[in-house]
């Protein structure tokens, strides 16, 4: 996966040089690279702490659901510079930025939808090498597994940012990510890592998934 190390920093090759998608640093050595803010990005946050069994390539397919204005879908477009990247989003404001970034980046997507209803967008998403999630409400796990059962390829690989306080405000983070994960292993997903975001994230954690077809 073409992550790179910046000092105490990640990094992705600019797919687009000289753009600067969210305000982040633009560092030109043979090649111009952006840097990726763990605030702005979960997926930067779980790299930064461990993540090790992702690999995203050049040319995968990528679905992303909750893509918000494109702050890491522009990161996973830096990296699948050759493939695709379905970029769902709900709100109809958030998706116009969404659609200005694709306007740029030519392997970007923007599809208005609800991650709930994936049917509805069917017709528009072909098979992916990756899903990826972030959408805070109590049934992120459900809408999350619901899609990868639909756009999986046999070696699919999934991941989903859980936001505790989304799914429950009064229980305890622990107790939550432990019902979570008792959910996907009952609906038979396999999960490889699991890796928590803070200090970028308070009480957020990451599961790496795939599916046991």
């Amino acid at each position: 996966m073409d992550v790179f190390l910046k000092g105490d920093e990640v990094a992705t090759r600019n797919l687009t040089p000289g753009i600067s998608v969210y305000g982040e640093e633009l560092i030109t050595e043979d090649v111009e690279y952006r840097l990726w803010n763990p605030r702005r990005s979960k997926l930067s946050a779980a790299i930064l702490n461990g993540l090790k069994n992702l690999d995203i390539k050049n040319d995968d397919k990528v679905l992303y659901l909750g893509a918000s204005t494109g702050t890491t879908v522009s990161h996973i477009s830096d990296i699948a510079y050759n493939g695709r990247i379905y970029a769902v989003e709900f709100s109809p404001v958030t998706a116009k930025k969404l659609t200005r970034l694709s306007r740029q980046r030519h392997n970007i997507y923007p599809i208005l939808g609800d991650a709930t209803k994936p049917k509805e967008y069917m017709n528009m998403v072909e098979n992916v090498d990756f899903l990826y999630c972030d959408v805070a409400q109590p049934t992120q796990s459900e809408l999350f597994m619901k899609n990868m059962n639909l756009f999986s390829k046999d070696n699919t690989l999934g991941m989903i940012t859980i936001k505790a306080r989304s799914i429950d405000v009064v229980q305890k983070p622990k107790k939550i990510f432990k019902q979570e994960e008792k959910k996907f292993k009952e609906k038979g997903f396999k999960i490889i890592e699991k890796v928590k975001l803070e200090p970028y994230e308070k009480d957020h954690i990451a599961f790496l998934v795939e599916k046991n077809f």
